[in-house]
């Protein structure tokens, strides 16, 4: 009995120095660099380096980043609509960033805002876009309600040259030949597919303002 009991042990102490030994060899193949490597694509070239200057990445290793304070930083980014960031072993890290789009412009505080589809008023100076300029004072979710609405319409946001957002909550939309749509604070969608019908069809092709205000009626003036 006391025999067997001596070879267990034996054996118990040979697998430990064998687990230990393994252990120790991946630990010393397991070196962690410090980040050396950040390719960042999707911004222009001051974005990244101001991404860069921000964020110290030389400081850290891909597990020991601080995952929180680099995601603050890219959102801080009025540009960022969408990011995805991949850490690639040993010592790299990917960084891939959507841009928002701009969809209108507006005037906030006597300055022109361009406003993103990540809902954030975004001062740009260099864009060339030719975008639908917002008159009034909508909050971001009131316009985000507009726009869907005319994009699940008959008429292409494209079209649109300028919104008009009056203090009763409603809005007229002005197209590109000049053409005012005035619309209901109920039933939007409904009052603007009616206007649209009218407008495509050429009896009424020189009417300039369609005011759909008044439920399943359209006023016409010239």
């Amino acid at each position: 009995m006391q025999k067997r009991k001596s070879k267990k042990i034996l054996k118990y102490f040979f697998l430990l120095l064998l687990v230990g030994s393994i252990n120790n060899i991946n630990l010393n193949d397991l070196k962690l660099h410090n980040i050396h490597n950040v390719n960042i694509i999707g911004l222009d070239n001051e974005d990244k380096r101001n991404l860069l200057n921000k964020v110290d990445f030389n400081l850290y290793n891909i597990f020991s980043i601080n995952k929180d304070d680099l995601i603050k930083e890219i959102e801080s980014n009025a540009l960022v609509e969408k990011y995805f960031i991949l850490k690639k072993y040993p010592s790299s890290l990917n960084i891939n960033i959507e841009k928002t789009k701009f969809l209108a412009k507006i005037n906030k505080n006597e300055e022109i805002f361009y406003l993103g589809s990540n809902g954030k008023f975004i001062k740009n100076d260099f864009s060339k876009k030719q975008l639908p300029f917002i008159f009034g004072n909508p909050d971001v979710i009131q316009f985000f309600s507009i726009k869907k609405i005319i994009d699940q319409s008959k008429i292409s946001y494209k079209e649109i040259k300028n919104l008009y957002f009056f203090p009763s909550r409603r809005w007229d939309l002005e197209l590109k030949d000049n053409t005012i749509i005035k619309l209901p604070n109920d039933n939007t969608y409904l009052a603007l597919n009616l206007a649209i019908e009218f407008l495509n069809d050429r009896k009424f092709k020189d009417d300039k303002i369609i005011d759909a205000r008044i439920e399943n009626q359209i006023i016409l003036n010239d």
